[in-house]
């Protein structure tokens, strides 16, 4: 703990689903590809995924502005990655929904504070839906007021071009999936 702690790491899971295969079924759900296949034009495999908590009145690792492809400020006309955060708990303003820039994606610069400040809105949901944006928007979990921690289980879908953020191949070789699956995962 005191190392996840030092790392800036002690909400967040990396990878759930080499640990459990419903975190696999929430990545693979096929609403959610078919979605994904209307975003991205061509082929498309699942960059990272995390499952994020928010703590109670606390501050947290992703709680500040961020893109999901890191170090890219670049501009393009057609999604090259798409979130898909997967609510958990209900997203409430209470709780720490998750905060975004409209329009930021299509900007290469971080937007001004006067812009933040009239752009930005928290995206509120209920458990069990997905919340989906272009990666390259800016967003960050709000400030939880409320009693519990707000989970949250992120994915990440891109074209190829970018390496893949997961070794998923090392956990995931022996389970049986699908071929338009093993596509997805990498494999």
């Amino acid at each position: 703990e005191e190392y996840l702690k030092s790392i800036d790491e002690i909400n967040s899971v990396r990878a759930p689903l080499i640990f459990d295969d419903i975190f696999l079924e929430v990545a693979l759900d096929k609403k959610l590809i078919k979605c994904i296949k209307d975003l991205i034009n061509g082929d498309f495999i699942l960059n990272q995924s995390n499952l994020v908590i928010n703590p109670p009145k606390k501050s947290f690792n992703q709680g500040f502005w961020h893109r999901d492809i890191p170090y890219q400020h670049f501009t393009i006309s057609k999604p090259i990655s798409v979130n898909a955060l997967f609510c958990v708990d209900d997203f409430t303003k209470e709780n720490g929904s998750t905060a975004l820039i409209p329009g930021s994606h299509l900007f290469e610069d971080f937007p001004s504070k006067k812009y933040i400040e009239n752009s930005a809105i928290q995206v509120e949901a209920k458990a069990g839906e997905f919340i989906i944006m272009n990666s390259m928007v800016y967003h960050g979990g709000s400030k939880n007021l409320s009693k519990n921690e707000r989970i949250g289980i992120n994915h990440v879908f891109s074209i190829p071009f970018f390496k893949q953020q997961i070794d998923l191949k090392k956990y995931l070789q022996e389970k049986k999936i699908s071929e338009n699956s093993k596509k997805i995962l990498g494999l």
